[in-house]
């Protein structure tokens, strides 16, 4: 199944921060807890069909000491101008109000 191709990627991506452009929001930038809101975004797996509902495990919110925050995976070409369907990643990390 393709969608199970797209989540192994990203979990990879995502557990080891490399292989995909990171780009952290302000919020997280600046955060004193930065370390802790790129463990939570490494550890996580509480996928669900309510928060995954295409099986591709490319967004989710999260909370690290009572603020909450969310990662997402965005898909580009390889000039990163323009979407590609299961192209270059761009994991975006960032508070939930930033989003």
């Amino acid at each position: 199944m393709k969608n199970t191709s797209i989540a192994q990627k990203n979990d990879l991506l995502r557990k080891t921060l490399s292989g995909c452009r990171v780009m952290l929001t302000a919020g997280v930038a600046d955060s004193e807890d930065q370390a802790q809101v790129l463990a939570a975004v490494k550890s996580f797996h509480q996928f669900t069909e309510d928060n995954d509902p295409y099986g591709e495990h490319d967004f989710a919110f999260f909370e690290v000491n009572g603020e909450r925050f969310f990662f997402k995976f965005d898909y580009y070409d390889n000039d990163y101008e323009f979407y590609q369907e299961d192209g270059n990643r761009v994991l975006t990390i960032g508070r939930a109000d930033e989003y």
